[in-house]
């Protein structure tokens, strides 16, 4: 399962006046401290809060003590990442319907700083990753995703590195068990895309069940705040249909736009309304068929993605 990605660098976005020596390191890393945070949150608005809290961290740090500045961070975004993964789960026993990660757009430059790719920010895997605890979580993301070593994982996650040993083990085979299909690259899959989109816009429900894998699921995230599917809708022809109903229903809303984007390593539309984000549909696709379609509708999640111009 190949999930680690490739280093982007790009500089820290704050102004601490006489930090200059001490954010040398923090700006080197930011990255990968945002990578990490999102992976065990699956949230953009909580993973930053995390890396300006261990911003402020490592400011007072004595670094003449610090022998290794990406572990030591990476400890430091860590433990923070695991407190807010415990507040996030209380929040989450109350969230109305599915929940889906916060949409990250992977497509463009001048998106989040981060180097996450592939398999690793898929919907897919962070759903799959959220069946872990948090502990678990973290220790798989250090290990599978970022290739740190045991001892560093360890000091990270106060344990010993025994303890890692084993917590690696099962959270590796739980994953497994439940992503056995790697999902096609985009530029594989978004042939597959845009006939899925096409057929959608069309109302031509014949055209949409064509590109529907036979076990197909709809995850519809509204949060509560907007209306969104409550629960899992499955099977090709219940999923066109209401992909079909959806699309009509918008367009008796306002004009509709659409653009077209990779948002979590996956093909993805975002759809505007009047010049108002109103939705992001990732597709995922699996061996030329969608096998997952998630939509998130909950604006507080869709603030960050531009509309459609």
């Amino acid at each position: 399962m190949p999930l680690r990605g490739s280093v982007r660098q790009n500089g820290f976005r704050g102004d601490v006046p006489g930090a200059e020596m001490t954010a040398d390191d923090f700006v080197e890393h930011r990255p990968l401290l945002f990578s990490i945070a999102y992976e065990i949150l699956g949230s953009v608005a909580d993973a930053e809060d995390v890396v300006s809290d261990s911003w402020l961290r490592w400011r007072d740090v004595d670094r003449a003590g610090v022998e290794n500045p990406r572990a030591y961070l990476a400890r430091i975004v860590t433990r923070q990442a695991l407190n807010a993964a415990r507040r996030a789960g209380r929040r989450r026993e109350d969230y109305v319907g599915p929940w889906l990660p916060e949409p990250l757009e992977t497509s463009t430059d001048d998106a989040l700083d981060h180097i996450l790719t592939g398999e690793a920010v898929t919907t897919a895997m962070l759903l799959v990753l959220e069946t872990l605890s948090p502990p678990e979580r973290a220790v798989f993301v250090l290990r599978e995703v970022f290739a740190f070593e045991y001892s560093e994982i360890a000091a990270a996650v106060d344990k010993s590195e025994s303890a890692v040993r084993q917590i690696a083990s099962r959270a590796r085979n739980h994953v497994r068990a439940r992503r056995n299909a790697a999902v096609a690259e985009p530029s594989q899959a978004q042939a597959v895309a845009e006939r899925f989109l096409a057929s959608a816009v069309t109302g031509d429900v014949q055209g949409l069940m064509d590109t529907l894998a036979p076990g197909v699921v709809f995850l519809g995230d509204g949060g509560g705040v907007v209306s969104a599917a409550r629960r899992p809708v499955h099977g090709v022809d219940h999923v066109a249909r209401l992909l079909v109903g959806l699309l009509a229903k918008g367009t008796d809303m306002g004009e509709m736009g659409f653009r077209m984007t990779v948002v979590n390593g996956m093909p993805a539309v975002i759809t505007s309304i009047d010049g108002v984000v109103d939705n992001v549909t990732c597709v995922e696709v699996i061996d030329g068929r969608v096998t997952a379609v998630y939509v998130v509708r909950n604006p507080e999640k869709l603030g960050r993605l531009r509309s459609v111009s």
